[in-house]
């Protein structure tokens, strides 16, 4: 294999010896940096902060890639993204090591659910509420990357949002900052493992910082407006729980904060994310996002633009052509000072070094290792076993589901039945639906004996009703009727904002012709986001939320369908009754005049058309099985700032099915100086019981947990009353208990 040329220099700096400790090996690093930039040009500094797509290139022959490669040559581009697979990656990094300096560039790519392997989007694996499932979910989608001679992925995303119109609530994690924060942390370790430089991990990038997912209106790309106090107890905890797991990057955001654009925050980038937080990793741009301070008349022009985000502390340019334009006439007119170059550059030489790029820069694009991981059976299987974790029953009247196996017929109808690009989502590598199962072909396994008419009744966009006969005629012969609709997979993601998110089209139509019929309609419904459908949770039988479930996905939902697999997900998002109740989450902050019953709403915090309350609440999730909770006890009623208190119950399968539940803990804090939300989420823990089981289980409460920001950002746990609740949901709570807190 080729080796840099810095090989004999990294030996002698190498002071780690064999321990490998890690503080050594850190120093050890440190010296490397220092040795280098000591040998670097301005203009190669500047080029290790730029970097360059290779969307729609096919390699360093094509015409479209040409103009490129005299920047490669000469080490004035320090990453690529958008190239995958090892040939490509070979290629294009023996480029870069006909640099003076030989230094590796480092290959980035969105991995947001899979690579080859297409697990569920990332909204529907946070309704498992299973940090193991999403760890190992990042962690195959790292796999088969590294393997292709990626190094880096820009996931996770760990926004909170709580406006469903927002298409990117898709990828990420929904509308509570502890859970957001706890699959922040699954998924970086999923991503990385215990440390950089494995070759089956890739570098993970927290995104996108901060405040995207407050976009106003829930219009992408738009504006966030809020105070800091907001900021810092609902959307930045998710990313200090992301830097503390140790994430080698992050990515900053397309939108103003307080009319700031994030690019150029030096509050954000510097103050907080390097200072107050002591982040040692970097931080690149958004796609283009220090080019569009132009456009936000934040800077006059694109050389403006260079200064305020260096200055601000981002590091590196995705796409931007900022710095590799402006930025070294910046650092000689003395615009920006040769120290906040350095640092950027050095931010991001440590990530190649800890990544083992320089002693091979080759290590990551191994074809055997391609092949093997691309094409492992069990990555099948896994994203089997995750999607089924995915799915949320949401309804289910006089059980009708599961299925029965001696069905002889069932019709099985709408415009994703057969879909199979929709089932993969957005925001994948490369669409293959030829390793992707529809719904008919999940229920055909699953259902060998049992006769399946099949009709489409309407495309997605259904905008006409001329196949709702065919629907109907399949329905009156059949035993039962499954209903699949919901979005295209193009519906939801990046800059694909909804500001009607009910179903598409005459969906609904569709359903009620069926309904019609006078034979229960049991729906799996598909979607990127939560959806408004009232008129099919009135009616339905039963609604099966599968979101968009990967390549496994339509045997996944035949699994939970014929209830070879008990259903377990738990929603991570409210799903609104309406778009006017948007934004919308639990986590509601009390008012002087609350609503306290719903028949009397007269000069109450309410709407006179609609209750406050979502469709489907928070945590909301049904089971094959039931489960009780008793025997509440909390280890002492009063403690002090330094305690700690257990809080224990009992949790019974009293059903004839095993099953798993996801039990939910929430306090309420009384009395605050600042007025607190009427609950919070502050733990969980999902658990399997087999029938007739009943289970002790706990929680510890200390200060942390009855902590939160006080009107000067500082973090407290104020003495006073708090309420303490354990349930099955938000809206839910099934045990209720007291604790103090005293100085």
């Amino acid at each position: 294999m080729k080796r840099s040329s810095l090989a004999p220099l990294v030996a002698a700096l190498f002071l780690a010896g064999g321990s490998g400790a890690a503080e050594a090996q850190d120093r050890a690093i440190e010296r490397k940096v220092e040795a280098l930039l000591k040998r670097m040009t301005l203009e190669e500094k500047v080029g290790q902060l730029h970097q360059l797509s290779g969307r729609q290139m096919t390699g360093p022959g094509s015409e479209k890639f040409a103009d490129k490669l005299a920047d490669i040559r000469a080490g004035r581009v320090g990453s690529m993204l958008n190239v995958k697979g090892v040939s490509e990656t070979r290629e294009i990094q023996a480029l870069a090591l006909q640099s003076r300096l030989k230094i590796p560039l480092l290959f980035g790519l969105d991995v947001i659910h899979g690579y080859k392997t297409v697990f569920p989007v990332p909204l529907g694996e946070a309704a498992s509420w299973d940090m193991e499932a999403i760890r190992q979910s990042a962690a195959i989608a790292a796999k088969e990357a590294a393997a292709s001679g990626i190094h880096w992925t820009f996931a996770p995303m760990v926004d909170i949002g709580r406006d469903p119109r927002w298409g990117r609530v898709m990828e990420g994690a929904g509308e509570d900052t502890y859970l957001g924060s706890q699959i922040a942390i699954a998924r970086v370790k999923g991503f990385q493992g215990e440390k950089l430089g494995a070759l089956d991990r890739v570098m993970a990038t927290a995104k996108h910082f901060a405040a995207y997912g407050a976009a106003i209106a829930g219009r992408d790309y738009n504006a966030a407006d809020m105070s800091e106090h907001q900021l810092h107890e609902v959307y930045l905890p998710p990313f200090k729980a992301a830097a503390d797991a140790g994430v080698a990057t992050f990515m900053n955001s397309f939108n103003t904060l307080n009319g700031v654009p994030a690019t150029a925050s030096a509050y954000l980038q510097r103050d907080l994310l390097k200072g107050k937080w002591n982040y040692k990793g970097f931080v690149v741009s958004d796609w283009a996002s220090i080019k569009e301070l132009v456009e936000h008349g934040h800077a006059a022009d694109l050389a403006q633009a260079a200064a305020q985000a260096i200055d601000a502390g981002s590091d590196m340019d995705m796409e931007g052509y900022a710095y590799t334009r402006h930025l070294a006439d910046q650092v000689r007119s003395g615009k920006v000072k040769q120290s906040r170059l350095d640092e950027s550059v050095r931010r991001v030489l440590v990530k190649k070094f800890e990544m083992g790029l320089f002693d091979d820069p080759y290590r990551y694009s191994d074809a055997a290792r391609e092949q093997a991981a691309l094409n492992d059976p069990e990555h099948a299987r896994i994203a089997r076993d995750v999607a089924r974790k995915t799915l949320v029953l949401l309804k289910n009247e006089q059980n009708a589901l599961p299925l029965s196996k001696g069905l002889k017929s069932l019709a099985v109808i709408g415009p994703l039945a057969e879909a199979k690009r929709d089932l993969e989502g957005g925001w994948i590598v490369q669409s293959d639906t030829s390793r992707v199962v529809s719904v008919v072909e999940g229920l055909r396994g699953a259902l060998p004996d049992t006769r399946l008419l099949v009709a489409q009744g309407c495309d997605v966009a259904c905008a006409s009703s001329a196949g709702f006969a065919d629907a109907v005629a399949a329905a009156k012969q059949a035993e039962a009727v499954l209903l699949v609709v919901g979005e295209s997979w193009d519906m939801s993601g990046e800059a694909k904002s909804r500001a009607d998110i009910g179903l598409p089209g005459q969906q609904a139509q569709l359903f009620d012709a069926l309904a019609a019929t006078g034979k229960p309609v049991i729906v799996v419904m598909m979607a990127g986001r939560p959806l408004v459908f009232n008129n099919v949770a009135d009616k339905a039988a039963a609604i099966l939320y599968a979101w968009f479930p990967g390549a496994q996905g339509g045997n996944a939902v035949a699994d939970v369908l014929v209830g070879d697999y008990n259903p377990s997900g738990k929603l991570p998002m409210s799903f609104p009754r309406s778009v006017g109740q948007i934004p919308i989450s639990y986590q509601q902050y009390r008012t002087g005049r609350p609503v306290v019953n719903e028949a009397n709403i007269v000069y109450r915090s309410a709407y006179i058309d609609s209750p406050n309350t979502p469709r489907y609440a928070f945590g909301h999730g049904l089971s094959y099985t039931s489960f009780a909770y008793g025997d509440l006890a909390i280890s002492k009623p009063s403690m002090k700032r330094g305690d700690k208190v257990t809080v224990s119950f009992t949790l019974a399968n009293t059903g004839a099915r095993a099953g798993e539940e996801v039990v939910q803990l929430y306090i309420r804090d009384k009395v605050a100086s600042l007025v607190r939300p009427v609950m919070e989420l502050k733990g969980f823990r999902k658990l399997k019981l087999e029938p007739g089981e009943r289970r002790t289980l706990s929680f510890q409460v200390d200060r942390d947990t009855l902590s939160f920001h006080n009107a000067k950002l500082q973090w407290v746990a104020e003495p006073g009353e708090f309420e303490i609740m354990v349930g099955s949901a938000s809206d839910a709570i099934r045990l209720r208990g007291a604790l103090t807190l005293s100085d």
